[in-house]
């Protein structure tokens, strides 16, 4: 029986009332950075009555500091925010209490606003408190600001929600996927605050940096005007980043193998090639039962050779400002495909002029190097240097990356018609994001579905699924 005031009301929940204080002042804070007494006094109590650090209602305590005190809250942080509905039925009140003042913890020190010129350690502080926010809701750290690949982010949508709401748990399906964009914001605002060239000239500072894609576009933006100290120091941010997002996309391209079989090469007589199940199978008649022994007349091998054609991939990437994300995924993944038996790679970047990147495809680091973001776009120069590599239309396929958003639409489009039409496959992307997220212009995007090349936007996993199924 529940308990009853004098007046015959049910008395108020004390779990309730615990979450309420924990959340009203993660929403104060959220949006008055200045402390409130009476909210902090009051959570302090309840976070000593259930057993946890104060040091969680520290703004300038970061998850990690927290963490390193306490190793035995790292357990309970991971999946913090995923659904974990009871196996009874019933709600574990004092245990969302807890988590409560857990996620405060976590969603404070991501989402609090921040003001003024930002250092490299405050940067690196909140890279790692975003990194438990990610692992909170199921996902590895840097996965929904990077894009790399892994993780799980999907939701039941039942069950309680630990948020002391009492409904249905929201479904992370949807919700993971916006978050990432939003991290990504913050991230790109705090690098721009950032005295980046002070930071880069001294060693120290420079090796607290956590390459991100905001970081690394910001490098590009402004490498023309470093030198010495902090050039070397920002050039081997980008390579650790490269190669980071290299090792996860290479993953993914190697998943599957290039060419069918070709049964008209005999296959090698080596063990690794043995078909043991064909081999019994066909010796099957010279089982003794006697002996219990089969004798084999006959080792068969399996065929490894495969079919392949030399295949052209012509990768063409819009370098402007709105396509940073896309130019240095793009250039990673023109690399990699470079390094793969019988495929030709070639690469243009372009804006209001177009480059050659050819010689530097299978190095992405040297690639962005040579490349120049920002300005206007004119796709028109960058089809001058596509359309003479296209020798063999039935053997080439031509990605080209772009928002679409083009001052010679007619022209430009008329000539990727033409490519289609010659048998060459055009594949359109209008972003290959770590977040997914960019807009194309409505009337390309109309004109390619009604091609039957429809635009491919969203997730490089995409466009990486769209180029293997054309190389095998």
């Amino acid at each position: 029986m529940s308990e009853q005031s004098i007046d015959g009301a049910p008395a108020p929940d004390p779990y309730d009332n615990r979450r309420q204080v924990l959340y009203w002042r993660l929403l104060a804070r959220l949006f008055d950075p200045e402390e409130q007494a009476s909210l902090e006094s009051a959570s302090l109590a309840v976070v000593e009555d259930i057993g946890l650090p104060s040091a969680l209602l520290d703004p300038g305590a970061s998850v990690d500091s927290v963490v390193q005190r306490h190793p035995e809250l790292a357990e309970e942080f991971d999946g913090l925010m995923t659904p974990e509905p009871d196996e009874d039925g019933e709600r574990d009140r004092a245990a969302e209490v807890r988590r409560a003042a857990l996620a405060s913890k976590v969603l404070l020190n991501v989402f609090a606003p921040h003001s003024g010129t930002v250092t490299a350690g405050q940067l690196a502080r909140w890279q790692s408190d975003a990194g438990w926010l990610e692992r909170a809701l199921g996902c590895r750290p840097g996965e929904l600001r990077g894009g790399r690949a892994g993780g799980r982010t999907g939701g039941t949508g039942v069950g309680p929600t630990g948020t002391g709401l009492g409904g249905a748990t929201p479904d992370l399906s949807r919700l993971v996927p916006e978050i990432g964009p939003e991290l990504g914001s913050i991230e790109a605002g705090l690098v721009k605050r950032m005295h980046l060239r002070e930071v880069l000239a001294d060693p120290q500072l420079a090796s607290q940096l956590t390459p991100s894609m905001s970081l690394i576009e910001q490098l590009l933006r402004d490498k023309d005007n470093l030198s010495g100290v902090a050039l070397a120091n920002a050039k081997a941010l980008i390579r650790r980043y490269v190669d980071e997002v290299a090792q996860v996309l290479r993953t993914q391209v190697e998943k599957s193998t290039v060419g069918d079989i070709d049964r008209s090469v005999p296959p090698k007589r080596v063990f690794r090639n043995l078909d043991i199940d064909r081999t019994i199978w066909k010796n099957l008649t010279n089982w003794d039962p006697e002996e219990e022994r089969l004798y084999v007349d006959r080792l068969y091998y399996r065929h490894t050779s495969r079919k392949t054609t030399p295949q052209r991939l012509i990768v063409v990437v819009d370098q402007s400002g709105s396509m940073v994300d896309s130019m240095v995924n793009c250039t990673i993944l023109a690399s990699i495909f470079a390094g793969l038996p019988k495929v030709d790679v070639h690469l243009i970047a372009y804006d209001t002029q177009a480059l050659d990147l050819t010689p530097w495809s299978h190095d992405p680091f040297e690639t962005l190097l040579r490349t120049k973001l920002g300005g206007g776009t004119d796709g028109t120069v960058a089809m001058t240097l596509a359309q003479p590599k296209i020798a063999e239309p039935r053997n080439t396929v031509v990605v080209w990356i772009s928002d679409f958003y083009e001052w010679r639409s007619e022209e430009l489009f008329e000539s990727m018609a033409a490519i289609h039409r010659s048998g060459a496959k055009f594949i359109p992307v209008g972003s290959v994001t770590s977040a997914g997220r960019g807009s194309v212009n409505p009337w390309f995007r109309e004109k390619f579905k009604d091609l039957g090349t429809p635009v491919i936007s969203g997730h490089i996993k995409k466009l990486v699924h769209e180029l293997k199924t054309f190389l095998t």
